[in-house]
C-alpha cells in the first residue's frame, strides 16, 4: 500500500470522528469485543500508542515491541511502543511520541504524525488512542531495558491480509475469552495490539 493511500483514509476517518457525526464503528472497540459476556471498567485511564510505519524495501513495515517479563501488567505481550497520558503532555499525540522516545529511543523529529484513530479500551482500565505516523529514515532503536525487551519489523502487508486475522481463545478467571490474535513466525501478536492491528485494517482496507 503507497503512503498517499495510507494518509487520504486515516485522514478521512480522522475528520469524521472530529465532526462528531454518525461515524462507522470499527469492529473492535475493545478488549471485550469477542467476549460477549464482560464489560469494560467504569473508570478508564487515558493512554496512547504509537503505530510506527517505517518505509522498507517492498513495502511498509509496523515497528512493535516485546514487553519485558517484569512488567505489572501485560508482562511478555507484543506492544506499540506507548503508555499512560501524563499530566504534562499537551494531547494524547504528546503522549505517545514521548512514550516512544522512552521505550524505544526514537526521536519525534524522527516521527511524521497522520492521524489518531478509535479509541481502544483495554481489559485493564484504559482508554488507548492508536496514533498513526511514518517514521523518517535515520531513525536509530535503543530498548529501555526495565519495559522493552525486544524491537522488531512487521511487513504492514502481512496484517493488511485478514488471512492472517484470526480469533483465539483462552480461560482466564474462569472464563472464556476470546481476542484476536496475528501469529507472525515465533512473535504471537494478539490481544489489545492484535484488536488495533484489526481496526487499521478496516480503516486502510476502506470498509468503514
Amino acid at each position: 500500500m503507497i503512503r498517499a493511500d495510507i494518509e487520504r483514509r486515516l485522514l478521512a476517518r480522522q475528520a469524521l470522528l472530529a465532526a462528531g457525526g454518525d461515524v462507522p464503528p470499527l469492529p473492535v472497540d475493545s478488549d471485550f469485543a469477542l467476549s460477549g459476556r464482560d464489560t469494560p471498567p467504569e473508570t478508564l485511564r487515558a493512554a496512547a500508542v504509537l503505530v510506527p510505519l517505517v518505509a522498507r524495501d517492498g513495502g511498509f513495515s509496523v515497528l512493535l515491541t516485546q514487553r519485558t517479563e517484569t512488567m505489572p501488567s501485560h508482562a511478555g505481550q507484543i506492544a506499540f511502543p506507548g503508555g499512560r497520558h501524563q499530566v504534562e503532555d499537551s494531547d494524547l499525540i504528546t503522549t505517545a511520541l514521548r512514550e516512544t522516545e522512552e521505550e524505544v529511543g526514537i526521536h519525534r523529529d524522527f516521527v511524521e504524525v497522520v492521524a489518531p484513530i478509535d479509541v481502544y479500551v483495554t481489559r485493564t482500565g484504559y482508554a488507548v488512542t492508536p496514533v498513526v505516523g511514518f517514521v523518517k529514515p535515520g531513525f536509530s532503536t535503543t530498548a529501555d531495558p526495565r519495559e522493552v525487551a525486544d524491537i522488531f519489523e512487521v511487513p504492514l502487508a502481512f496484517f493488511l491480509d485478514p488471512a492472517n486475522h484470526h480469533i483465539h481463545s483462552r480461560t482466564y478467571q474462569g472464563r472464556e475469552r476470546h481476542y484476536y490474535a496475528m501469529p507472525y513466525g515465533e512473535r504471537y501478536v494478539w490481544g489489545a495490539t492484535a484488536g488495533m492491528i484489526r481496526n487499521l485494517y478496516y480503516i486502510l482496507a476502506g470498509k468503514v
